[in-house]
């Protein structure tokens, strides 16, 4: 069983009509998501692989009852795309959009959460749940329906944990991508939360980075509620500080957000932490007491 989606969820795609939209929702569709709606102001009544476009997120709950947003707008439409969404009554909202100011991100995110909805992302491949739907950019080929949660801050670190995982015979419940930025809708924490909960989730592969201290908060939280193995890969063991590696997020400051202080605090909560991606395969197995 999936946490967040399965087959029955109504993806309603914001910025359906541009480049990335169209094309990430055609693969959804081939991948089985039960995309509903798409939302391009100023096309409605245009339709894009049979997917009905609206001008406004409002329109296309009423007309379609759905429940799950994904947004692929330019990042300055971005914070307003996740408000519109949510104010339509939206539960899950996706926002692939990269580089949204963080300043915006602080006003959508209380907005999100007196709402009732949840976001995931920005700047994040999004999720999904192998074998039922997709929600987002990630390759569906690589994945597998299986018993293992991933939660990971990396899109590229995921498809390479998740192609092993495949290759190892241990497919994936659900895989989410929280995404990089340093304001994000939601984090490890919550996810640990739902995949403990989950009684076909039976091992949790975490994959973090530098900057921040997300990862420590999760260790914390892990020693305290989580019964189920997790393994765990940090990048960025080389990154020096000051300088921001990739994601927006991904930067030391001071002694804070360092890889190594996010594997002491693992290590602490009994998560093994694998030095390269390839060696978290073998680290699951043996936690999950499998030969």
């Amino acid at each position: 069983m999936a946490i967040l989606l399965d087959k029955q969820t109504r993806v309603v795609v914001q910025g359906i009509t541009g480049r990335d939209g169209s094309f990430h929702t055609q693969q959804m569709l081939a991948y089985g998501t039960n995309v509903v709606a798409g939302v391009t102001p100023g096309k409605e009544g245009q339709e894009l692989a049979g997917v009905p476009v609206f001008n406004t997120v409002q329109n296309a709950v009423k007309e379609t009852h759905a429940n799950c947003a994904i947004i692929f707008v330019p990042p300055r439409f971005a914070a307003d795309a996740v408000l519109e969404a949510a104010e339509a009554g939206v539960h899950l909202i996706i926002c692939i959009t990269e580089g949204v100011p963080v300043q915006d991100m602080l006003s959508v995110y209380d907005y999100v959460q007196k709402k009732g909805a949840r976001l995931i992302g920005p700047n994040c491949p999004g999720l999904i749940a192998p074998g039922a739907a997709k929600v987002g950019i990630m390759p569906g080929h690589i994945h597998k329906p299986g018993k293992i949660g991933v939660i990971s801050r990396s899109g590229t670190l995921t498809y390479e944990v998740v192609y092993q995982l495949t290759q190892a015979g241990m497919g994936q419940s659900t895989c989410v991508g929280i995404g990089g930025d340093p304001v994000i809708g939601t984090k490890y924490v919550d996810l640990l939360e739902l995949f403990e909960a989950d009684p076909e989730t039976e091992g949790i592969v975490l994959i973090g980075e530098i900057g921040g201290n997300d990862e420590e908060v999760a260790a914390e939280y892990i020693s305290k509620h989580v019964t189920k193995p997790v393994v765990s890969f940090i990048s960025g063991r080389t990154a020096p500080p000051g300088k921001r590696m990739g994601h927006a997020g991904a930067i030391i400051s001071g002694s804070s957000g360092t890889a190594e202080a996010k594997i002491e605090a693992l290590n602490a909560a009994g998560v093994p932490v694998a030095d390269t991606p390839a060696q978290v395969v073998p680290l699951l197995r043996q936690k999950l007491g499998l030969s």
